[in-house]
């Protein structure tokens, strides 16, 4: 027996140790096939930083932004997310060895959140040096259970990689029995031609963009979305689709027949997709198709929907049919079995253009068809004003013209697009014309309104004139304070502070003076309420007068003899300068500036009184109440410098401004990187 328990005990620690030596392998396993696929993806991987372009409130303002991307061509293209690249003015990729390299877009598609870009390796150090780059894989391999790698830059950190599994290969977003599509708040939307990978590698904001990897290396995916612990990607042959039209025809170009679709599973049908909407105007409307007919085929492919995830297939073949082509579309209806013949059509972009015309404070979008059928708009006529800048012309336009009105008519001429309503602008000021008509619709109505070409920029309000001044501060000596000082019975004022570079304190004021005849006249304060008695005595003499003040020190009374001085200028009265390209103000420094914020006599700058937000200051972190020392290496001294070194850096339109400011004790630099095209826009459209 004892010799049986001995064998059973060593059996059983041998298939411990076969068991512990199988994990371990299976680790070493995963662990070579995690470098193996990280030295394909990892050199590729590029941390995107973006500004970006909005319109809000009639103005342009810029956001800055993160994701990843992957580099996916010799040739320097990097596939990422349209929502991490969209409407950019500035984009610069930093790849995983540290080197930066700006990048343009070729191009976007909102559709499946997809942009591509291509770096400017000119601009290298050494444009000759190879580029690390990525393979696409299959996606539709993917199964269950598979071992992937989400790879991006969380946070906006440095890189990372975040191992998972495929949770589902085929995932849709539902809202009820349809397809749910996303919008990027501006109207685009996403979702409809995607059947997402989902998986459970972590991913965070700023993974966006960044690719998901199998074990071989290839990218399977392009992460886009995630929350709750999932992942979801867009699958890497639908991405293939999306670069190759895009690096072919700088666009994405999808067929269009008019008609959304849902699953037939419910009508207790195997095939077939259930016809939900047929837009009007629509190649599905001009062949007569109906909503509730059950398509069964299209140009000879069955139509497989038996399932909400089979129906962003159907959209994805239509897509693929070429504009122009004829196909026929086979059909039930009420029994009967149809076939009729379509002509494919162009899709047309879901949201148009939008602009700001700086001239007029105002920005205005084009209108597509998806968009009028979306705020069923009876045509595509006209342009929608998506802002108005407050105080200006439009907004000042009698009855005022909103955000969400469409324009119609301007002096008497049809407007088609945003071009033809700025040139007609453009026109009546050549012609001098001090106000036009201009027709616009509001929801049902036809309104008419006059606006003004031009309108004056409101006088900055004057501060007071100078009066005659005493440069120090007092309190009243009310009899709490005088029985603190053990003087009972004494009626004046105390000074609290004596300002530096005045006439008092040359005369010999000090700290704690009390203040007991002004002229020989008494000071009689002894209340609170007699605070200004002094102040209005000093006012009402002459500028430059001499006059003898009385004060008691250490218990003598002194005579001092001080000529009063011009009061100091108020802020209302320091000179001012906008810059509108950058969106900032600044004004000269005052003697109180000096003294509030304990400046030298000689302190030289402008003060930053505004920073509008979005605006380039505002991007580069320009500190509101910092002092503006210099720009570009340029001193600036006083608003007329400012101006002129302004005038120069915009003349030179140099690529980074660098601003030398002084906040608090410390002083820092600031660097503004402007998008001059636009600035060159702006004026183009002003003139």
């Amino acid at each position: 027996m004892k010799r049986i328990t001995v064998l059973l005990a060593a059996l059983a620690l041998a298939s411990a140790s076969g068991a512990v030596s199988s994990q371990s392998g299976e680790r070493q396993a995963l662990r070579e096939a995690l470098d193996f696929a990280k030295a394909k993806i990892y050199p590729a991987l590029v941390n995107i930083s973006v500004v970006s372009a909005r319109f809000s409130s009639g103005r342009t303002t810029r956001v800055g932004g993160a994701g990843s991307g992957t580099i996916i061509s010799p040739a320097g293209h990097v596939l990422t997310n349209y929502h991490v690249a969209r409407d950019a003015t500035r984009i610069v990729c930093t790849l995983t060895s540290g080197e930066q390299i700006p990048a343009d877009i070729v191009g976007d598609d909102p559709a499946t959140d997809l942009s591509v870009l291509k770096l400017r390796l000119h601009e290298r150090k050494d444009p000759t040096r190879p580029l690390p780059f990525a393979m696409l894989g299959d996606s539709d391999r993917l199964d269950v259970g598979d071992s992937v790698i989400a790879v991006g830059n969380p946070l906006s950190l440095s890189s990372s990689m975040t191992l998972g599994i495929v949770s589902n290969p085929r995932r849709v977003f539902t809202r009820g029995d349809e397809i749910q599509e996303f919008d990027f708040g501006a109207g685009s939307k996403t979702g409809m031609f995607t059947v997402w990978i989902q998986h459970d590698a972590l991913i965070l904001p700023g993974n966006s963009g960044g690719p998901l990897v199998n074990l071989q290396g290839e990218v399977v995916g392009v992460n886009t979305r995630g929350g709750s612990g999932y992942g979801f990607a867009t699958p890497a042959n639908l991405v293939k689709r999306v670069v190759n039209q895009i690096l072919t025809f700088g666009e994405v170009r999808r067929g269009w027949l008019g008609m959304s679709f849902l699953p037939v599973a419910k009508l207790d049908r195997e095939t077939g997709a259930l016809v939900a909407t047929v837009d009007p105007e629509s190649p599905a409307e001009a062949a007569g198709i109906r909503p509730g007919d059950v398509l069964l085929a299209l140009d000879g492919q069955v139509a497989d929907c038996r399932f909400l995830e089979q129906v962003p297939v159907l959209y994805a073949t239509i897509a693929d049919m070429p504009a122009g082509k004829k196909v026929q579309a086979e059909f039930v209806r009420g029994g009967e079995r149809l076939a009729v013949e379509l002509t494919v059509a162009p899709m047309a972009d879901f949201v148009g253009t939008e602009e700001e015309l700086t001239a007029l404070g105002i920005t205005v979008q084009n209108i597509t068809v998806p968009m009028a059928r979306e705020h069923r708009y009876p045509d595509t006529r006209g342009v929608l004003l998506t802002g108005v800048r407050g105080g200006q012309v439009f907004e000042e336009a009698k009855p005022p013209i909103r955000a969400g009105d469409v324009i119609l008519e301007v002096d008497g001429t049809a407007i088609v697009d945003i071009a033809a309503f700025a040139a007609t602008f453009a026109a009546a000021r050549e012609q001098n014309k001090e106000e036009v008509g201009v027709v616009y619709r509001r929801d049902r109505e036809i309104l008419v309104t006059l606006v003004k070409l031009d309108k004056d920029k409101p006088r900055k309000p004057g501060g007071e004139l100078p009066k005659a001044w005493l440069g120090v501060n007092t309190q009243v000596l009310t009899p709490k304070v005088a029985q603190a000082l053990g003087l009972e019975g004494r009626r004046g004022f105390r000074i609290t502070e004596v300002y530096p570079w005045t006439k008092a304190h040359a005369a010999g004021f000090e700290t704690g003076d009390l203040l007991i005849a002004f002229d020989g006249e008494p000071l009689k304060a002894s209340r609170p309420q007699d605070a200004r008695d002094l102040r209005n005595l000093v006012e009402d003499r002459v500028i430059g007068e001499t006059v003898e003040v009385t004060v008691l020190r250490g218990g003598e009374e002194k005579k001092l003899e001080v000529e009063l001085e011009e009061s100091p200028a108020s802020a209302l009265d320091a000179k001012t300068a906008e810059n509108e390209t950058f969106e900032f103000i600044v004004r000269e420094l005052t003697f109180m500036d000096r003294i509030e914020r304990k400046l030298a006599k000689d302190q030289q700058g402008v003060l930053v009184t505004e920073v509008a937000s979005g605006g380039w200051a505002s991007v580069a972190g320009l500190p509101k109440n910092s002092i503006l020392m210099a720009l570009n290496d340029q001193p600036v001294t006083d608003v007329a410098s400012f101006r002129r070194v302004m005038k120069e850096v915009e003349d030179s339109r140099c690529p980074v401004v660098k601003v030398f400011v002084q906040r608090g004790h410390r002083t820092s630099f600031v660097f503004i990187e402007p998008d001059w095209t636009r600035k060159a826009a702006a004026r183009t459209e002003k003139k």
